[in-house]
């Protein structure tokens, strides 16, 4: 069966939470699958592979100019696949999906993964937002198959959505915290004396008010890690960029592998302020290393279980500090979290049916 994907950036190391769904599924797909993931040239790093595996890359030239980079690379990737007619198109989440209509009309299914509703983030203005709802309504409208990582988004639809649907959660992969420290060493970071949070320099992951609460803790003795890159140069990144131009501050950009794996290992405490998620990989990846965890109080981060206290308001600084100076005082060491649902293999067995059940209704 010959599986084509686009809406993300690509693969492997690329930095965000759909780019990183997408490198665990299709990995954890049988070969049997001849997986074909367009990728946007403009986001790859140098030398980057041009097949992992049983999957293989189209990479289409593209733009950086935020609102018009989603929109001029899924059109593209239509027009391929209209060319090329593999069995199943794979789109993700609703801005790509705004060319789902054209993909059925030439008969070609269509399974949407509905990611998070972007419309939502404060980075986008009236016309993209008015655009995103657009792509939201015909995606869920003309796909075969929908697959919510987000149990709440799901229960906001009719029964004629819900039922050609199904909630399939982000996963993880299980790993064991590291011993070696030589990149926090270079970041003059000490184990268990730094707070760590993870995602892009973008408005709806809270980073501003995540400084802000921090910089009120009377801990000289404690750092804030912020790991992630900016997209785009915009405003707000470089807004953040100034706010952290202080001794006890570590911005170290996009890390991925043994990098990251450190900064999991050694950290004190995860704090993850976002305001709006899907289904956040990051918080996943924080139980993994079993750290102790603050996260705001949105559907989407709540859905995870995690203990009542580990919540607090969204965007209140006051709170957020105060949560974060009581875990500091305790002694808390390694949480046991329960995982077992949130497994790769498991979640690319249901995803095989789904394709099938979408190449059986168009044949039907």
């Amino acid at each position: 069966m010959k599986i084509y994907v686009f809406g993300t950036r690509g693969f492997p190391h690329m930095q965000g939470g759909v780019e990183t769904h997408c490198e665990k599924l299709y990995t954890a797909l049988p070969e049997s699958f001849q997986i074909t993931v367009f990728r946007r040239k403009s986001f790859l790093p140098p030398h980057a592979e041009k097949q992992l595996r049983h999957i293989r890359f189209i990479d289409v030239v593209s733009t950086k100019r935020k609102g018009f980079e989603t929109f001029f690379h899924s059109f593209l990737c239509a027009c391929i696949c209209i060319v090329k007619r593999p069995d199943v198109v794979h789109i993700h989440n609703i801005g790509p999906g705004l060319f789902t209509p054209l993909l059925a009309m030439f008969g070609i299914p269509v399974v949407l993964t509905y990611h998070s509703p972007n419309y939502e983030h404060q980075k986008w203005g009236g016309m993209a937002r008015a655009i995103l709802r657009l792509g939201e309504r015909l995606s869920l409208a003309f796909s075969s198959r929908i697959i919510f990582v987000n149990q709440f988004q799901r229960n906001k639809y009719p029964e004629k959505i819900i039922n050609k649907s199904i909630f399939l959660p982000n996963g993880v992969d299980r790993e064991e915290p590291v011993k070696n420290r030589d990149y926090i060493d270079s970041l003059g970071l000490t184990p268990q004396r730094y707070i760590l949070t993870i995602g892009r320099i973008t408005q709806e992951k809270g980073h501003d008010y995540l400084i802000d609460a921090f910089n009120l803790l009377d801990r000289q003795d404690v750092k804030l890690v912020l790991a992630g890159g900016a997209d785009y140069s915009q405003e707000y990144s470089v807004q953040i960029m100034n706010k952290a131009k202080q001794e006890n501050i570590v911005m170290t950009g996009y890390v991925h592998g043994d990098k990251l794996s450190q900064l999991y290992s050694h950290a004190k405490l995860f704090v993850f302020p976002s305001y709006n998620e899907g289904f956040p990989i990051a918080l996943l990846e924080a139980m993994n290393y079993r750290l102790p965890i603050i996260a705001s109080d949105i559907p989407a981060n709540k859905q995870l279980r995690l203990p009542e206290d580990c919540f607090f308001k969204t965007g209140d600084i006051d709170a957020l500090k105060d949560k974060m100076e009581g875990m500091l005082n305790k002694d808390i060491g390694a949480y046991p979290y329960d995982l077992t649902e949130y497994d790769w293999r498991k979640i690319a067995e249901h995803v095989s049916r789904l394709y099938e059940q979408a190449v059986n209704e168009t044949i039907d």
